[in-house]
């Protein structure tokens, strides 16, 4: 009995902590869209057709997403699944690459990317940490 009791309530934690997930996963889904590049030196920052290339990313329910980017007419689509990950003091989302990709915008060569949340609608790349661009994305949908 008392190891029927045990598994009780482990199941009960368990779904109370995948339906916060779920319902946190809600939150994000949807269309990000790239409104804003930075570059090292002070004052680079373009935003709307003055970027280096156009990029969204579409959030999916089932834990996929799609990454696109349109460079000088030339779209490159990549897919993969991603994690929201919430920390004592932040919130950042894991995205996991199907296939290696020109379009990954990373500090190491292990197909991940990490966006760290400002807002509900806005996050950022942790890509110019390592020398990229600073690439900021607003929620559009």
């Amino acid at each position: 009995m008392k190891k029927l009791n045990i598994l009780f309530v482990a199941l009960i934690i368990l779904f109370s902590c995948s339906n916060d997930d779920q319902n946190l996963q809600k939150n994000y889904q949807g269309k990000w869209k790239l409104t804003q590049m930075s570059g090292n030196l002070q004052n680079s920052e373009t935003t709307g057709s003055d970027m280096e290339w156009q990029e969204f990313y579409i959030l999916n329910a089932d834990g996929t997403f799609k990454k696109s980017r349109d460079r000088n007419g030339v779209i490159k689509d990549v897919s993969g699944t991603y994690n929201l990950i919430k920390s004592s003091n932040e919130m950042y989302l894991e995205l996991i690459f199907n296939n290696e990709s020109e379009i990954i915008g990373s500090c190491s060569s292990n197909l991940k990317e990490e966006m760290l949340f400002q807002s509900e609608n806005t996050f950022s790349s942790t890509w110019q940490n390592c020398d990229g661009p600073g690439l900021k994305y607003e929620k559009v949908n």
